[in-house]
């Protein structure tokens, strides 16, 4: 007895049409999983950079920190430490997309954020001397703090309340300060008695594999190539071979998924607030300001990556808001206080994103496709970690580029904009120190506003905000 096939029912939608709404987006599931591989081979450059860049911070089993942790050779292969964060780097990255496509049913992709990572190693650890597991502490106090003025009118009153060109210059001097980290740790800028710094010898094999790399990745960002600087990454692995730079031994393409235990719940909240050293209000001060700065480096951050790419995209409601904005930041919380438990620094809404939603991606269906191989990639932890610093460094630099883009916002043609993002962006990478420029900005943003007798454009945060930083600064000087 044969049975008839069961034929679907004109106008009869499937589970995936129906759960991600994919008719009414004007979109299929091949356009919405094409854009979902898109994406992630853009942004997949995370998974090499973010264990580089942490490792730093003292995340590693000798507990090297800055240089020496890059010339000790630390990577996925041979650390357990530098293996878990790479795992909590993919797992951070998953969960964050996962979320934004259930819950929030948009082509947005999360991962931890360039710059923030950067925030977390060098300021947070090396310049202000907390440890890994402090600033893991820090970070998931952040991401509660996300939480809670996500689901409140809080946002809302914080976004308004900063001025536009601070916002910008933030992006800006964040992308000097990464190109700048890149730069050095491809040995390209050297620190140099006489003029504080110099560039590197170009006979060095170090330097000429990050030129060659930078150069590499810079043709194929020129000619628009998908997935620039992962495969960017990929050809100065290889390159670095026959310069003695890439070590292949031991290396297992496919392999188990590292254990997080490392770095899974590794709070220290206790030494958090280093009473001990500065007191309990100067230690207070300080928690303050990283808590902030992570906090608000990452709303902005999230904010300008979802407006802008809704804007070009088209995917603007009535009111010209994003769609399920306030779903999109949750996620975005909910992946920072997720990530920073299995062990990664903040995590942000990723403006590669840009890159699906040009293939036509504008559902969750996209952004889950990116999370399935975020999820995927967990098993190529051995090939992930062959790849040298060198390789990485051109990476920063790119990434550093496109952020730079920001300053052409800015108004500078008004002294009282453009002193006050000028120091926003300068101070970064002249003192090493995001959250340095980020206060610079905010203190002196309302004394030339006073100045001028233009008080009234400054709100009234931005005044606790700076009184916040000078406080900081007095009490608890680096």
């Amino acid at each position: 007895m044969h049975m008839k096939k069961a034929e679907p029912v004109k106008g009869q939608k499937s589970f995936l049409d129906s759960f991600f709404k994919l008719s009414e987006n004007n979109t299929n599931v091949k356009t919405e999983i094409i854009a979902g591989i898109t994406t992630f081979i853009t942004m997949a450059y995370i998974i090499f950079v973010n264990p580089n860049i942490l490792m730093q911070s003292g995340m590693n089993a000798q507990g090297l920190v800055g240089d020496a942790a890059v010339k000790a050779g630390i990577s996925a292969i041979n650390d357990p430490v530098v293996a878990s964060v790479f795992g909590a780097t993919c797992l951070a990255a998953a969960v964050g997309t996962f979320v934004m496509a259930l819950y929030a049913n948009l082509p947005f992709a999360q991962a931890p954020g360039m710059g923030l990572n950067a925030f977390f190693t060098y300021s947070v650890c090396l310049t202000l001397g907390y440890t890994w597991q402090q600033a893991l502490a820090a970070v998931f106090i952040s991401g509660l703090l996300f939480i809670v003025i996500t689901v409140t009118s809080i946002r809302e009153k914080i976004v308004d309340a900063l001025p536009q060109n601070l916002k910008i210059a933030i992006s800006g001097g964040i992308g000097l300060f990464i190109a700048l980290i890149g730069l050095k740790s491809g040995g390209v800028i050297v620190a140099s008695p006489a003029t504080l710094i110099a560039f590197g010898k170009f006979t060095d094999p170090h330097v000429l594999v990050t030129l060659i790399g930078i150069t590499i990745t810079a043709i194929l960002m020129s000619r628009g190539i998908k997935g620039s600087i992962l495969i960017g990454i990929v050809i100065t692995t290889i390159v670095g071979i026959p310069f003695g730079i890439t070590h292949l031994e031991g290396v297992k393409i496919i392999s188990a998924p590292p254990s997080l235990a490392p770095t899974f719940f590794a709070f220290d909240f206790q030494g958090l607030l280093k009473l001990g050293e500065a007191g309990m209000v100067g230690a207070f001060a300080s928690l303050i300001m990283v808590v902030i700065t992570f906090s608000l480096v990452d709303l902005f951050d999230t904010i300008g990556t979802l407006v802008g790419t809704a804007q070009k995209a088209k995917m603007l409601d009535k009111n010209g808001r994003v769609k399920n904005m306030n779903k999109a930041l949750l996620s975005d919380a909910l992946a920072t206080t997720a990530g920073s438990i299995f062990g990664t620094s903040t995590v942000v809404t990723y403006v590669e994103s840009t890159s699906g939603i040009s293939e036509g991606g504008r559902t969750g269906l996209t952004s889950f496709t990116t999370g399935v191989l975020f999820i995927l990639a967990l098993f190529c932890g051995g090939l992930v970690g062959i790849v040298p610093a060198e390789a990485t460094a051109p990476a920063l630099v790119i990434v550093g580029v496109l952020m730079m883009g920001a300053v052409t916002k800015i108004n500078f043609d008004d002294f009282t904009e453009a002193l006050p993002a000028f120091f926003t962006i300068a101070i970064m990478p002249f003192t090493y120190s995001i959250a340095n420029g980020i206060a610079a900005g905010i203190i002196f943003y309302p004394i030339v506003k006073i100045a001028t007798g233009r008080q009234k454009e400054v709100h009234p945060i931005v005044y606790v905000l700076a009184a916040l930083f000078i406080l900081r600064f007095t009490l608890l000087p680096e």
